[in-house]
């Protein structure tokens, strides 16, 4: 399948990337703990308003229970009552004082005795509370009143704004805490305001009395989230602090190493490391120069050369053979384009191809421009299927081995007798050669059975009239017996390893 080959990450890029390691468990971590003050936050201020209202209740409890008890004697002289309102205001702690309304006028007071006072049932909101702020005799100290009336009588107890103040400053003494009855409502400080409650933007939480007409709102100014985590993360930021440096390192580590062989392999293959090497093959008969086999190396800048099996497997499996083999033809092409109007017969050139390749036609492609860089009619270019994957026989193998036929292009089975599928292979496919393994050349005259497997593969070869090839030639006792036999090519050793570039133009000269 076709492979866009990634560029390499430039210098800036890298330190991008780098900066992105490291801020990235500071920032992550920075809004986990945003997210967790948040949620402390708001705990704190749901936890304070509940405990506001429970305590705001318990006061009024005490407040409504001294005007039941006095609603009775509303009516009476004031001579006759004054007694019992002083009683209500010394027995009960947060009373101030009490008062007895008839008719709508408030008639006899705790503090003054006979007194005379209109009472506005629209001041109190549902017609119970009113917060006030002050009276002629206290006109500055927060008072909050509490009434309660049946027909023509009533009875007035108010609540001491200190008593208020003081427990919204203890209960909110880490929260901003506010008291509301109506339109009315005071802070800490004791003072009573009218209108619209200052902002809570943080954590606001706003509950209602289910037994009286009030409120309790508590919350935090603007910036508290970040306050509260310089005063109480310290730690934790120098530890964020300590990963992002360790994320940053990894990562300026990992971009100087490889992420996985197939990157590097790929950064490999960008920068041309992957080289030609080519190994004569020689006419059974003549010993002359007839072809090369082109094989891969991987010229690594700080490994040297890589061995073959430790790369071209994985290639193969990857899919990364493909555009690997086709940077492999075009120097090749690069390479020997020039030399070949000295050739004085079509010179073979073997290259490895794999199932990877036979998935669509784009081979034909690349074959088409190899053969154009040559002159014409000077080379013989051979694929040499490698049976490490299997070739399935679908169309497209079909159409495809028919395009490459068409082109001149010769097909060989490498390695044969080695793999399952090689009869497969010449039962599906019109091939040209067929290459016997190294490993029956190296049994001639060591083992019979070896020696018998040989005999019978090169007489299948000429009964299906098909050229072949011995590979791992190391002996002249190996090339003896198979020039006997009448073996077309020879490959090994004996007539040369595997050479760079350089060396094999050179070579070719004198041959």
């Amino acid at each position: 399948m076709p492979l866009t080959v990634r560029p390499r990450r430039k210098h800036s890029v890298r330190i991008a990337i780098t900066l992105l390691c490291a801020l990235l468990p500071v920032l992550l971590g920075g809004v986990i703990l945003y997210m967790q003050a948040e949620r402390t936050l708001a705990q704190s201020s749901q936890k304070t308003a509940e405990e506001a209202l429970l305590q705001f209740e318990l006061m009024l409890d005490s407040t409504a229970q001294a005007a039941r008890d006095l609603l009775p004697l509303a009516g009476q002289p004031c001579e006759n009552a004054k007694l019992a309102l002083r009683e209500q205001v010394t027995r009960r702690p947060f009373v101030r004082s009490t008062n007895l309304v008839w008719d709508n006028n408030l008639y006899c007071s705790s503090l003054f005795g006979d007194f005379k006072e209109a009472v506005k049932a629209g001041d109190y909101v549902q017609g119970k509370l009113w917060l006030m702020n002050g009276n002629p005799v206290t006109p500055n100290t927060a008072l909050l009143v509490y009434r309660l009336s049946d027909g023509r009588g009533g009875a007035l107890t108010t609540l001491d704004g200190y008593h208020l103040s003081n427990m919204l400053r203890l209960i909110g003494r880490h929260t901003m805490l506010l008291l509301q009855v109506g339109d009315n409502w005071m802070s800490a400080n004791g003072q009573v305001r009218q209108g619209v409650l200052p902002a809570l933007p943080v954590a606001h939480t706003m509950l209602d009395s289910s037994r009286y007409a009030f409120s309790v709102s508590a919350g935090f100014p603007k910036g508290e989230t970040w306050r509260y985590m310089a005063e109480q993360y310290p730690p934790l930021f120098s530890l964020l602090m300590f990963f992002g440096v360790v994320s940053g390192a990894i990562g300026h580590v990992v971009q100087k190493r490889s992420t996985s062989p197939s990157h590097e392999m790929l950064r490999a293959l960008e920068a041309g490391e992957f080289v030609p090497y080519f190994q004569p093959v020689v006419h059974g008969d003549s010993k002359k120069w007839s072809g090369a086999e082109v094989l891969m190396r991987w010229n690594h800048p700080k490994e040297g050369l890589v061995r073959p099996d430790l790369f071209i497997p994985f290639a193969e499996h990857s899919g990364l053979i493909v555009p690997m083999t086709r940077a492999l033809m075009r120097q090749t092409a690069a390479l020997l384009g020039p030399q070949s109007s000295t050739f004085a017969a079509p010179f073979h050139i073997g290259i490895n191809i794999t199932a990877s390749h036979c998935r669509d036609l784009a081979l034909v492609k690349d074959c088409r421009e190899f053969l154009a860089s040559f002159a014409p009619d000077s080379v013989s270019l051979v694929l040499e299927l490698t049976e490490r994957e299997l070739i399935e026989p679908t169309e497209i193998t079909q159409q495809l081995f028919e395009q490459l036929h068409a082109l001149g292009v010769k097909i060989a089975i490498d390695d044969f007798g080695t793999g399952h599928s090689s009869l497969g292979y010449l039962r599906r496919f019109n091939v040209d050669f067929l290459k016997i393994d190294q490993s029956f050349v190296a049994m001639i005259g060591v083992d019979a059975l070896s020696r018998h497997i040989l005999d019978t593969i090169i007489e299948l070869s000429a009964k299906l009239d098909l050229g072949i090839v011995a590979e791992g030639v190391e002996t002249q006792a190996q090339a003896d017996y198979l020039t006997a036999h009448n073996v077309n090519f020879l490959q090994g050793y004996l007539y040369g390893k595997p050479m760079p570039a350089t060396d094999f133009i050179s070579a070719l000269s004198h041959h």
